[in-house]
């Protein structure tokens, strides 16, 4: 590892010494920081996994059930008293922090003049009445997925970038700031041994004299 270029004093052993502390309680701290974003990380994506599973059954099952209902009646029947929805939700998007990073954070509430099904009954089979109130139900989980998954995907970044700061910290910075101290404690190891040999050569010339 190579060493800093710096000059072997001790005020500057003093001054990497300190650098060194500080970059060992970074490194510490990072660490945690690290593994605690780890851990809410799998988390969320264990909530994706488990709305993503609930939301593709339960459109498979609506979508089996207009397949039911176009088999039963025209699909211009259909098409014709499903043309104007009245279903309506209002979305408020936050923001929520989660170990440091931003994470939308998503809510809805439904309009108090909807109408799930305005059309007329007997242009439609139960099978398009249960599909509609299928897919209406999913809508809040459908936003609610959203959010999680963009959250999976900020935190992934964010401890991308925390990995990188803790290897630079861990492989690179506190190696080289302890191999400089190593050569600098060498270096006036040496200038002292050489000092000490000086004055006793010192010494020994004025007890000849």
């Amino acid at each position: 590892m190579a060493r800093l270029a710096v000059n072997p004093t001790r005020m500057e052993l003093r001054r990497l010494k300190d650098r060194l502390k500080t970059a060992q309680r970074g490194h510490k701290l990072l660490k945690d920081k690290s593994d605690e974003m780890i851990r809410q990380f799998m988390n969320y994506v264990r909530q994706n996994k488990q709305l993503r599973e609930e939301i593709e059954d339960e459109l498979r099952r609506a979508l089996q059930k207009f397949m039911f209902a176009g088999a039963m009646r025209p699909v211009q029947e259909i098409e014709q008293a499903l043309a104007m929805p009245s279903y309506k939700v209002d979305v408020s998007i936050g923001t929520k922090n989660v170990m440091g990073v931003d994470v939308p954070d998503i809510s809805i509430t439904p309009s108090a003049s909807n109408e799930l099904l305005p059309y007329n009954f007997v242009s439609t089979s139960a099978e398009t009445d249960e599909a509609i109130i299928t897919i209406s139900n999913l809508i809040e989980k459908m936003l609610k997925l959203a959010e999680i998954e963009k959250t999976c995907n900020m935190l992934a970044n964010e401890i991308e970038k925390n990995r990188r700061r803790v290897n630079a910290l861990e492989y690179v910075v506190i190696p080289q700031l302890e191999e400089t101290i190593k050569y600098i404690v060498m270096k006036l190891d040496e200038n002292e041994r050489a000092n000490l040999i000086r004055l006793m050569k010192v010494k020994t010339m004025i007890e000849n004299r």
